[in-house]
């Protein structure tokens, strides 16, 4: 049997956020609200997905590739929106209806729940939960047999019984249809309630009311009715997703030294024996290789990071570094950096849209920017490439073996040919031939006497003062 088409509803306005950003694509862990529902589905099976949006809410460019859209023109409800999709689904099996705002649904959970609806020859499966603080949430009402019989949307509790608002079995906006039925449904009910709009839970209603079957499926895991309304929420369902993210790195073999201090985003790949220290954020498409040891107290952005690396206390964004290097602690790697295999970049090291040979050596307190450095080269301290004019950027050619001294300022656009060196203290304006020194600085002067002379004046400037 095909897989089912699966309806995500994201048309809703989000105003309790309190944001300029739309709430679909506030990120959980790095990755837009809407993609974790998306992604659930494609994993669990989906045939096709599709995102109900709002036209004054473009989330196209946030959605996985393959995704599709449709547009609910009006705010009118989860009806309305299962209404603006019906020509998605014409031709479905099975279709599955979801939250856009419920990013902690799982592929396993949606199996689940495609397997009982088959399984029990539905028209139509409702997710429930109980929930201790059921809130304004539609309450599932059963019958003395225990089977479903209505829901009773609280959105407006006035009017509503003491013992409907009392019922802690709430529908979780979770549904499966057998398309046919849905279609008929959803057509036929009406907006006739206090809200004004068209509730799926209607829909469900009437086709019971018809004698056909509609089954209450209870589980037990509340986080599949978690929703996000506002920043709080999203707080609470980001914990949630990183505990789920670092429970699966580790027992996929990595070593998480401190879970409670560690923040590692959806789309990070790490592999077996990597070890993750306390206060380390790995984010985006980061990737660390095997028996790497990240932090602490280390920030990775999109970066990747190969074998048995160290890097602690750094800060590194878009940055490939490859395998066995030394990075920090308190090095930063800004975009475009490559770092080559074996190589160390040291104390307070700032690397931007610069590529370091194998082997190279940049130890500490140095800047380089716009550089090309070759293999086995020894960057001496405090060394810096001079990359800007205040017009332009330029590059640095640093060659092989090259042996920079302390304090060399690299004017760019210049090159240093491999075996050279420099000599401390130095502002090179020109390009150094290989195996050649370069030196640029005054020549020393020493000038005999003037301790003394500086402590006459002092005395007589001293004495100007008390007259």
């Amino acid at each position: 049997m095909s897989g089912p088409t699966v309806l995500i509803m994201a048309a809703g306005e989000g105003t309790r956020m309190r944001s300029s950003v739309p709430k679909m694509l506030h990120p959980v862990c790095g990755r837009p609200m809407v993609a974790w529902p998306v992604l659930a589905a494609r994993e669990a099976g989906a045939e096709r997905v599709c995102v109900i949006v709002s036209p004054e809410r473009n989330l196209v460019d946030a959605l996985p590739e393959g995704t599709e859209t449709a547009v609910q023109t009006q705010s009118d409800g989860t009806g309305g929106a299962i209404r603006a999709a019906l020509g998605v689904i014409d031709g479905a099996d099975t279709v599955i209806v979801l939250n856009g705002d419920h990013p902690l649904v799982t592929a396993d959970h949606l199996r689940e729940v495609v397997q009982v609806h088959r399984d029990a020859g539905a028209a139509a499966t409702m997710v429930t939960v109980d929930r201790p603080d059921p809130e304004s949430l539609g309450r599932v009402v059963r019958d003395a047999s225990g089977d479903f019989e209505r829901i009773v949307e609280t959105k407006y509790p006035e009017g509503i019984a003491p013992e409907i608002l009392a019922i802690h079995e709430v529908n979780t906006n979770t549904f499966a249809f057998d398309t046919a039925a849905l279609t008929d449904a959803i057509n036929r009910i009406t907006n006739d309630n206090a809200a004004g709009e068209y509730y799926i839970g209607d829909a469900l209603n009437l086709m019971r009311a018809e004698g056909k079957r509609v089954i209450a499926h209870k589980v037990g895991d509340v986080s599949v009715n978690i929703g996000v309304n506002n920043r709080a929420e999203l707080a609470r369902v980001a914990t949630v997703a990183r505990h789920r993210i670092l429970e699966r790195h580790m027992l996929a073999g990595v070593t998480v030294t401190d879970p409670a201090a560690t923040w590692i985003d959806a789309d990070v790949e790490i592999e077996p024996d990597a070890v993750i220290e306390p206060g380390t954020t790995l984010r985006g498409q980061t990737r660390v290789g095997r028996a790497s040891i990240v932090g602490p107290h280390t920030t990775v952005i999109d970066s990747q990071i190969g074998p048995e690396v160290t890097a602690p206390h750094s800060y590194i964004t878009q940055s490939e570094i490859a395998d066995g290097c030394s990075i920090g602690p308190f090095a930063y790697l800004r975009p475009g950096t490559v770092v080559g295999p074996g190589s160390k970049v040291g104390t307070f090291v700032e690397l931007k849209n610069t590529r370091i040979g194998s082997g190279t050596k940049v130890p500490h307190l140095s800047y380089l920017g716009d550089a090309d450095v070759g293999d086995e080269t020894n960057v001496g301290a405090a060394t810096i490439t001079a990359n800007y004019d205040g017009f332009r950027k330029h590059r640095t050619n640093i060659g092989h073996r090259v042996h920079t001294s302390v304090d060399t300022t690299l004017v760019a656009p210049v090159s240093i040919g491999d075996g050279a060196y420099t000599g401390a203290n130095s502002a090179i304006t020109e390009d150094v031939p290989p195996g050649a020194l370069g030196i640029a600085r005054p020549k020393q002067e020493n000038i005999e006497g003037y301790a003394d002379r500086k402590a006459r004046e002092e005395t007589e400037e001293g004495d100007a003062e008390d007259s």
